[in-house]
């Protein structure tokens, strides 16, 4: 019998269903208009953008732009590639200009789609950004989509890690602006280091449209982005504990794989406590559970972590000399990424390679904070349904499932479960020699570049030719993504989630030619073209004889879009495809989420040797185990972002008062505030309210106004005259101070007085928000075990940022205050001295400099003179020292551990 939901769908269709009919009307709009942009010259097309754009800037509606603009979009895409965008790529973007996730299988021409709503929503002027998961793709699809928006009209930018200032700007500044996550998230916050507002490149958060949004949005949403500066050198420390480790018996630790933590247990302390007390990293008769232990269990805790949680050729590889991470989802190297809270290290001396020093954090974001900054946000993905959930409750993200242009005709089998890993690779071996002796190309997915070799290894030893892609042959990723499908082809593929490039039947034939034209530059393009295209014509009918791309997973991931993903690699646009997955009972995710039962069935069945269970009912016990894996990752990073919440509300006050402070011309009646602030708390804490006069602390309040106010006033005197009150007291406070900040701006003189306060004011902040932040980080490690007294650890969070973060504002007003009262103008005799200094050492090089030292004099130089003509906020007057050279502030310490450590 129906369910009442099944015969609901029936008669109205699924909200999916009721999405993708609401765009026909539009899609019918727009193919109407065809036959009249197919008229237009290539510079009617330009005009039509001109004229759509100021359209918008009078006040009409995108959506009324709309049929317009996708027609004109649309025209230009077959103008300037040859590709007309199907019906389905139309759907799909109309569903990003409305702010969804467009679910479009592989294959579907995702690239192009976005083509249309970023050409819609950049005829605002504000600009658009499209994210991909790598540079290598950022650089393609602004190269390739760039022709499109040529034609339009529009300007292409691409915005990538270490490219020059100018041209970073430049590429921020265009219509469209193509990046990676990464590159975004970090530029943002170099954007809220700035000192000068024509420094930043982030002008709008207008619209984003994300590539793999899955992977960028989920994935890669437990990891926040941080830039951060070197602190202390231990690398003597996680050597030593790097020694003991090894000596810590089975029993000494517990393991948790389901949750990746390892503990010890109270035998492995007492034992470690030994160990410890021998290498002097404890003091005779202290406990590794005294406060003063605190720093050597953390340090403990992650070579425990490095040694049983992370294993080589996983997680990491070792090359030259360093620890580069692997990304678990895509199989990518994250060269620069590094894990925190010394585990980086811990990893580092384990594998015996140089061990760079910990980071303190300068600023940080999540990829959830930051993509939550844009007006108006969407993507693409060929599977993002499974975490639809999610996409709706932490970026208020719709899932919409786009129809593909051709029916699938993939068969995808039930999976294949054997009792033990020997048994499933020899059964792989024997499937894989089978497809590859009558043509088919297979695409055989691994979890990990070890099993990748392995496999790799067996397929030698079989003399079955292949192509292996995992993090070493990082490089050549798109030659062997578009090598994958050619006849008889054999493909290993760590993970290939978000590679970007088609596996296309026959081969790729626009790379074919690029490899052909780089190994003989004099052929003629058309003619070598005509001949590739005729042999991969012949090639793709015999990969379509024998049965289409074949995927064959060697186990299942945590998570069911990775699977999806993999599968999605076959049966493109209506090619034909069959997948496959091959698990055993010593797979990690059988291993961790209850392969007991199973091991029952199978002993029950008494299967023999090299047999596999085959059953639609062993798929859906699968699908629940990894249900229920997402839902806890989701757990995880559902807890970060409440907790990033409360430092994002802090961090958006911060950026949002240091862009006013750039913005504006004069800062003095800030500063003024400030001051007056200032005065209200002195009083407060020296003449208490409601006290009597002989209770006042009248020498307290002399010295606090001499040395935070740099005033010289007769407090005494004050307060011993009849009926003075402490109100009166601040007035001739204000009074005083105002006067003499006014003299001082005199001296300087209205514009070089302007510069100072805002220059100190950004400065200032800046070094306040660090120690915030790196205040938080304790407190957030520590929080938890609240939780042991019946105490909501974020709300105890909560409450304490909220306090630390107002004795941080308190403080700004102080320093600012104080550094403002002590800065003074050069003497003749200091100026005629720099003067000298400069001519010695830089010559008329830096003559420029000298003017405009002098009216930025500091209030010290306690630390040294500053090298000639040093200047801290014109880089220019740094000259160019060497990381370990002195650095020219003139502090005496090394120029990478002070000013070098922002640059």
């Amino acid at each position: 019998m129906l369910g009442i939901g099944t015969i609901a769908k029936k008669v109205f269709g699924s909200p999916n269903d009721r999405k993708v009919k609401a765009t026909r009307p539009l899609i019918a709009q727009i193919n109407a208009l065809e036959p009249e942009f197919e008229t237009l010259s290539d510079e009617g097309l330009k005009e039509k953008t001109e004229e759509l754009r100021k359209r918008a800037l009078d006040g009409e509606s995108l959506d009324a732009l709309l049929p317009e603009a996708f027609a004109n979009c649309r025209e230009a895409g077959r103008r300037a590639l040859g590709l007309r965008a199907f019906d389905t790529q139309l759907m799909g973007a109309i569903f990003l200009h409305q702010g969804n996730i467009a679910e479009q299988k592989t294959g579907e021409g995702k690239t192009l789609t976005a083509t249309f709503a970023a050409y819609l929503n950049a005829l605002t002027g504000k600009g658009v950004h499209i994210v991909t998961v790598n540079e290598y793709l950022a650089k393609r699809d602004a190269a390739w989509m760039g022709k499109v928006f040529g034609v339009l009209g529009l300007t292409t930018g691409v915005a990538y890690s270490d490219m020059p200032e100018d041209e970073k700007r430049a590429a921020y500044d265009s219509d469209i602006t193509y990046a990676t996550n990464n590159e975004l998230g970090f530029d943002y916050l170099r954007d809220n280091m700035k000192p000068e507002l024509s420094q930043i490149f982030q002008k709008h958060h207008n619209f984003a449209i994300v590539d793999e949004v899955d992977s960028i949005l989920i994935d890669e949403a437990r990891t926040p982005l941080i830039i951060s500066g070197p602190s202390q050198d231990r690398s003597e420390m996680y050597k030593t504990i790097d020694e003991v480790i090894p000596e810590v018996q089975e029993d000494h630790f517990e393991l948790d794989e389901k949750t990746r933590n390892v503990t010890f247990t109270d035998e492995g302390n007492e034992f470690l406590e030994g160990l410890l007390h021998d290498r002097g990293l404890l003091e005779e008769g202290q406990t590794l559970y005294d406060p003063e232990s605190t720093t050597v269990v953390h340090h403990i805790n992650q070579g425990l972590r490095a040694h049983k949680l992370f294993q080589r050729d996983k997680d990491y590889i070792v090359r030259d000399d360093n620890v580069v991470l692997i990304d678990e989802f895509t199989g990518r190297m994250m060269a620069g990424r590094r894990l925190s809270d010394g585990l980086h290290q811990a990893i580092e001396a384990k594998e015996n390679v140089s061990i760079r020093p910990e980071n303190i954090t300068l600023a940080s974001v999540t990829f959830q904070n930051y993509f939550r900054l844009y007006d108006k946000l969407s993507g693409m993905t060929g599977t993002a349904l499974t975490e639809a959930e999610e996409f709706m409750e932490i970026y208020g993200l719709g899932v919409v499932e786009v129809p593909t242009n051709k029916p699938i005709a993939r068969v995808d089998e039930d999976d294949q479960v054997y009792r033990t890993a020997r048994e499933k690779y020899e059964a792989m071996l024997e499937q894989i020699k089978e497809s590859h002796a009558k043509g088919q190309p297979v695409l055989v997915g691994t979890t990990s570049i070890e099993k990748s070799e392995m496999l790799s290894e067996m397929l030698k030893a079989a003399g079955v030719e292949h192509n292996v892609l995992n993090a070493r042959q990082h490089e050549q990723e798109a030659q062997i993504v578009a090598d994958a499908g050619k006849l008889g082809a054999v493909t290993i593929a760590t993970n290939m989630a978000g590679r970007g490039t088609d596996i296309q039947l026959g081969g790729n034939v626009d790379l074919q030619v690029m490899t052909a034209l780089a190994e003989d530059p004099e052929a003629d393009p058309d003619a070598l073209r005509a001949e590739i295209e005729a042999k991969h014509a012949d090639e793709k009918a015999k990969v379509l004889e024998a049965g289409g791309l074949y995927v064959l997973a060697s186990e299942r991931h945590e998570s069911r879009r990775i699977d999806n993903q993999l599968r999605g690699r076959s049966g493109r646009q209506g090619d034909p495809g069959r997948s496959s997955f091959f698990l055993s009972l010593e797979d990690d995710l059988m291993r961790i989420f209850g392969s007991e039962r199973l091991e029952k069935v199978l002993k029950t069945l008494g299967l023999k040797e090299g047999e596999a269970i085959i059953h639609p009912w062993v798929n859906k016990s699968l699908e629940r185990a990894q249900a229920k894996v997402e839902g806890r990752n989701f757990d995880i990073r559902k807890q970060l972002l409440k907790f990033d919440d409360v430092m994002n509300e802090q961090r958006k006050v911060i950026f949002g008062q240091r862009r006013e402070i750039m913005e504006a011309s004069d800062l003095s009646e800030i500063t003024m505030d400030m001051r007056h602030q200032v005065i209200d708390d002195l009083i407060d804490q020296y003449l208490p309210p409601n006290t009597y006069a002989d209770q006042w602390d009248a020498d307290g309040l002399y010295a606090a106004a001499q040395e935070q106010l740099g005033v010289d006033v007769p407090v005494m005197d004050w307060v011993e005259e009849d009926g003075v009150d402490d109100e009166a007291i601040r007035d001739r406070l204000v009074a005083s101070t105002d006067a003499y900040m006014k003299d001082k701006a005199e001296q300087f003189g209205a514009e070089n007085m302007r510069n100072i306060e805002k220059q100190l004011l950004l400065q200032t902040i800046d070094a306040k928000w660090r120690e915030h932040l790196l205040t938080l980080e304790h407190l957030r490690s520590v929080v938890g075990f609240r939780g042991y007294a019946q105490r909501d650890p974020l709300n105890e969070y909560k409450n304490e940022s909220f306090q630390l973060f107002e004795g941080m504002l308190d403080s700004l007003r102080e320093d600012v205050t104080q550094k403002l009262s002590q800065i003074r103008p050069m003497t003749e005799e200091e100026q005629q001295a720099m003067v000298e200094q400069i001519r010695a050492q830089q010559a008329a090089a830096q003559a420029g400099a000298v003017a405009a030292a002098p009216a930025m004099a500091g209030a010290g130089g306690e630390a040294g003179q500053p090298n000639g003509g040093f200047v801290e906020e014109d880089q220019s007057t740094w000259g160019n020292p060497g990381r370990n050279e002195t650095c020219p502030c003139g502090s005496g310490k090394k120029f990478k551990h002070c000013h070098g450590r922002l640059v």
